[in-house]
């Protein structure tokens, strides 16, 4: 049992049938909640998960809070420590953007076992300097 951070197209995808990512992620939740780990993800990550959803209406961002509730998934708070660790991060790494390096800071922060995400940009875990792994669906 641990704690996996998810990266807001894991959700997106999982979310979405037509999605590439779709298969790969409804694989990777499911083993998720049969292995017992916690799910854990950035509130940024959780607000672009929330876009989509949000221009379809109020029933659509239900279906997703509701997605949330049942795994459950836990919305992490951006605080000033993780912003200035993701602030780090990005200065350290230009071609990473800052909502990615939200996303890492956060999980980092929590001390996750592992990140899922669909972001093929990202540098790996061990040039980021980072003590978890990062799993690409």
């Amino acid at each position: 049992m641990g704690l996996i951070h998810l990266d807001a197209g894991v959700v997106i995808g999982l979310l979405d049938s037509n999605d590439a990512h779709h298969s790969a992620a409804t694989t990777a939740l499911t083993a998720a909640q049969r292995a017992g780990d916690r799910l854990a993800m950035a509130a940024s990550a959780f607000a672009e998960c929330l876009v989509g959803p949000s221009r379809r209406g109020t029933r659509a961002v239900a279906v997703v809070q509701d997605l949330f509730d049942r795994l459950p998934i836990d919305v992490v708070d951006l605080d000033a420590d993780t912003a200035l660790a993701a602030a780090d991060l990005r200065a350290r790494h230009r071609s990473l953007r800052l909502p990615d390096a939200l996303v890492l800071a956060t999980a980092a922060r929590r001390s996750v076992d592992e990140l899922i995400t669909t972001d093929r940009k990202w540098p790996t875990a061990r040039k980021l300097r980072l003590d978890f792994a990062i799993t690409l669906l």
